[in-house]
């Protein structure tokens, strides 16, 4: 009889990659330790740093494990029957003072599929669509515009068939090598070496420069140019398929007149970028038999980011590259369950699905599942909610996100939050959100959870608990369908994950084919509209997602960022994620291992500008913007270009969002993180490296 331990096939909390790991319970409650699980489908046992270090979050004293009520300014203990009453009896009452839409919800991409699908039902049984999410914050500018030209908000393509078909990455705007490293290592990195081309457009040299042939370092807000130069040398030099073009596009007379006397020189001069190698570029992908391009947070989150992503799909369309492996345009999804949380609806324009409130058949189908009416116009995005704090909006219930350190221009979400009648904040740490709370509620973490997720290319995974449930905390789902029940007469009588996951199937078709017993340890791609469906691993094999079936070509041009440098502000203030940290640090920072290999914020800045400055390596300077000022370490480096200081979110006593702008994308309402005017000054003393 073997003495090995029993363990857990479960999947990682961090990057949207979604690598399967295994777990096995300690001694004590809360206990779990890393085992290999080598096989898994998507990291076959590979684990990056953050999802190695992952099981130390899991028992850490922060903990919370009770629910806490604010009284006099001041937290005490509660039962739940108490907790829960309270938050139950206040959003009543508020509904009942100035109506539902007085209140707003934000899922997390943090919880499952089902425990987010509950939120969304939650917000829209009390009679409103102010419900969001983070994509807000991360991709919400690449699903408009791949819903609207393309019809689906993700991945076209499957990381596998990447790896094994492409000829040509393009990469813009992404670092997969630190923000998604398992999907660099094992699929990104090996096509590389086995001879794919790679493109890196990023104004930041990093780890995924190491593997790029060619990197056209931008400066940041100047994509429309750099591409409209590259699609203006493909159509001049007869490098589009126009039979593609013909037989499955629309507008591309649009793209052709936009670009009819583009100059590109100016356009190369804008992007400090030269047309020599934009050139390059644009013939390496152009002329590849199969072309990928992968985008991330840095073509996103602009005010002009729709526009960014709408330009990849004007290159992948113009080329032919779409509906065959190899091919696509792929968003990285950034957190463990992004992708699952918008697929489920927790989005305050569209239902489970994709499916826009606005659209009558839609609502009516969700409505006949439901048993109530869903409100038809679309509800406010999370930083409208929040701006909107005090004013039009009364109270908020948040679960597992933490406002406060994610939004931009930090400092006055915090003083606007402080203005709601009623904060909710149903967490797992006390997170800087949740200290402004009026009612926190525990919840359970990632190795206690049972459920499924979606990764970054689409595959619904069984997340599976390995360890009990710590002192008087709750499951999500067992919080929000109590929850339920307690507001509304019907709809909530939910026994576990998959009787949720159930519904679910019913009223979103691309889940539809799914079960739990499907999934088993490969998962499944959506859409699955059956079944019998085996999935699909890419998408637009025959025809787009769109009213016709065809894609939309849409002509855009360049915008400059909402704030740009001035005599003031001599720089552009960019931000971006790391390798050994993760979102707002509410998770890495308690790691024991991560903290140690980066223990702190900083900031870098090119060689040149520190020069000018007086700054040295190691140095302490004051990092400012038009919104407020941090403190933070100097990293003289060339990996930022000239006139660029470059910081990360990540880190709660150096929070960098305090500084980044918070105007917002007409379109998609995702903030403007990429591009902010700052400047630095010297604080104190060269420190010890």
């Amino acid at each position: 009889m073997s003495n090995e331990p029993e363990r857990t096939e479960t999947i990682c909390p961090y990057c949207g990659v979604g690598c399967g790991l295994a777990l096995t319970e300690g001694d004590q409650e809360g206990d779990v330790q890393l085992a290999r699980w080598n096989d898994a489908p998507v990291n076959e046992g590979a684990l990056c740093i953050k999802g190695g270090a992952a099981p130390q979050v899991v028992n850490h004293p922060d903990r919370l494990k009770s629910p806490l009520i604010r009284e006099d300014g001041e937290f005490r203990e509660a039962t739940w029957d108490e907790a829960l009453s309270q938050v139950a009896d206040e959003l009543r009452r508020i509904r009942e003072e100035r109506g539902p839409d007085a209140v707003g919800f934000f899922a997390s991409s943090q919880v499952t599929n089902e425990e987010s699908y509950l939120v969304q039902k939650l917000a829209r049984q009390f009679g409103t669509n102010n419900v969001d999410n983070c994509t807000r914050l991360c991709h919400a500018s690449t699903v408009a515009a791949l819903g609207e030209s393309l019809g689906t908000g993700a991945m076209t393509n499957s990381m596998r068939d990447l790896r094994e078909s492409a000829d040509v990455y393009w990469i813009q705007g992404a670092n997969p090598a630190e923000n998604h490293v398992i999907a660099h290592s094992q699929y990104f990195r090996k096509a590389a070496q086995d001879g794919t081309f790679v493109v890196q457009v990023d104004p930041h040299e990093n780890e995924t420069t190491k593997d790029a042939d060619l990197h056209l370092r931008l400066k940041p807000g100047t994509d429309i140019p750099l591409l409209n130069a590259v699609l203006a040398t493909i159509l001049e030099e007869g490098w589009h398929d126009e039979e593609f073009v013909e037989e499955r596009t629309d507008h591309f007379e649009s793209l052709e007149e936009r670009l009819a006397d583009f100059d590109r020189e100016q356009a190369a001069e804008t992007a400090g970028v030269s047309l020599d190698d934009i050139e390059k570029a644009a013939e390496a992908y152009a002329t590849a038999e199969n072309g990928a391009i992968f985008t991330g947070m840095g073509m996103s989150q602009h005010t002009c980011g729709t526009d960014n992503v709408q330009n990849l799909i004007n290159l992948a369309l113009a080329t032919g590259n779409l509906g065959r492996p190899g091919t696509g345009v792929n968003p990285l999804r950034g957190q463990n369950n992004v992708q699952g949380t918008c697929d489920v609806g927790a989005l305050p324009n569209l239902l489970p699905g994709y499916q826009s409130v606005a659209d009558d058949e839609a609502r009516r189908t969700v409505e006949e599942t439901w048993g109530f009416e869903v409100p038809d116009e679309p509800g406010l995005t999370n930083v409208e909610i929040t701006h909107a704090a005090g004013e039009e909006i009364r109270g908020l219930y948040v679960v597992g996100e933490n406002p406060v350190m994610s939004e931009p221009n930090s400092s006055k979400t915090e003083a606007y939050l402080q203005e709601m009648e009623l904060l909710v904040v149903q967490d797992v740490f006390m997170t800087e959100t949740a200290e402004l709370a009026d009612v926190i509620l525990p919840a359970t973490s990632w190795a206690e959870r049972g459920g499924t997720v979606t990764n970054t290319d689409r595959r619904v995974q069984r997340m599976r608990a390995a360890t009990r449930v710590p002192g008087n905390t709750k499951h999500d789902f067992e919080i929000l369908s109590e929850m339920g029940s307690r507001l509304f007469d019907h709809g909530w009588d939910f026994s576990d994950p998959e009787d949720v996951f159930e519904e679910l199937r019913e009223v979103c078709p691309i889940y539809r084919g799914v079960t739990y017993d499907r999934l088993g340890t490969e998962g499944v791609q959506w859409p699955c509209y059956d079944e019998d469906d085996e999935g699909e691993p890419y998408l637009y094999a025959e025809s787009f997602e769109t009213e016709n079936g065809r894609g939309k070509f849409r002509a855009v041009r360049h915008q400059p960022p909402a704030e740009t440098e001035d005599d003031e502000y001599p720089f552009v203030l960019s931000t971006g994620r790391i390798e050994q940290h993760y979102n707002s640090g509410a998770m890495s920072t308690r790691s024991e291992t991560l903290i140690r290999v980066v223990p702190e914020n900083f900031v870098e800045i090119h060689p040149d500008d520190a020069a000018d400055l007086g700054v040295e390596d190691g140095q302490r300077v004051v990092v400012s913007s038009r919104r407020g000022e941090v403190e933070l370490k100097a990293d003289v480096t060339d990996g930022v270009k000239p006139g660029v200081i470059w910081s990360t979110p990540h880190f709660p006593d150096a929070p960098i969002n305090r500084l980044t702008n918070d105007a917002l994308d007409p379109e998609a309402k995702i903030p403007e993180y990429k591009a902010a005017a700052g400047k630095m000054e010297v604080s104190v003393e060269p420190v010890e490296k």
